[in-house]
């Protein structure tokens, strides 16, 4: 019997930004498959409304693979699929398996055999690199730094030579609620000339990316509280 298809559906990164980051493609799939692996399921059923679900919620069959279900058996999730049944995945926000733990559940598909299915969507990396004017054909994610403040300047120092080095875009984020110090960080450990782009809350209503050179952010550092935000260093 052949096996189902998995989806990966995107999920807006802002609240508001539902219009903004639909396809039709995406809205038409959502409507012709009714299970789904998830990071987070209020907000998975959530963004299926908006995205013009016409499938009654109660129909639908919700895996959750949040935090707490990681080490979890695999093999539920994966019972439709290779029954012959479609099957969608869906993270807390952006594209599935990017900077996200639902790539663990792409790999355990190719190893089943299970057919991969990308859908277009916003990816937050993507979008600040687009909007930085940094180098887009060589650059690293590094995804969260250290927390210890030694360990996390000396990692921001090895970042900007890097930058330097190999004339490479270098991306990091942290958790929001330490954004602040995440910046106040960057510009007391980097050069005055190294050049740093901050992309908060990308398609949001109040999204805001801005390049500037270290030294010119240094005495006018923005408010990003609890804001998703991707930071961007670079040094050419």
């Amino acid at each position: 019997m052949p096996t189902g298809t998995l989806y990966l559906i995107p999920v807006p990164l802002a609240d508001d930004a539902a219009v903004r980051s639909n396809t039709p493609y995406l809205v038409q799939t959502i409507n012709q498959i009714n299970e789904y692996i998830v990071e987070n399921e209020k907000t998975a059923r959530k963004f299926l409304k908006q995205a013009g679900l016409t499938i009654p919620q109660s129909e639908l069959v919700i895996h959750d693979y949040g935090k707490h279900n990681r080490d979890t058996d695999l093999k539920e999730f994966f019972s439709g699929l290779l029954a012959g049944k479609d099957a969608g995945l869906m993270s807390e926000a952006g594209c599935p398996g990017v900077a996200d733990p639902g790539a663990d559940i792409v790999a355990e598909a190719h190893r089943r055999g299970i057919r991969v299915v990308p859908l277009v969507g916003p990816s937050s990396i993507l979008l600040a690199l687009m909007a930085s004017g940094f180098n887009g054909q060589s650059f690293t994610f590094h995804g969260y730094l250290p927390i210890d403040k030694v360990q996390r300047s000396k990692r921001i120092k090895d970042i900007e030579l890097q930058a330097e080095r190999f004339n490479q875009t270098q991306l990091f984020i942290e958790t929001p609620f330490r954004n602040n110090q995440l910046l106040e960080e960057v510009i007391k450990s980097c050069k005055a000339s190294s050049r740093l782009c901050i992309a908060c809350n990308v398609t949001g209503a109040d999204e805001f990316i801005a390049t500037k050179t270290v030294g010119q952010w240094k005495n006018q550092l923005p408010d990003l509280h609890k804001k998703p935000t991707i930071f961007l260093l670079y040094k050419s």
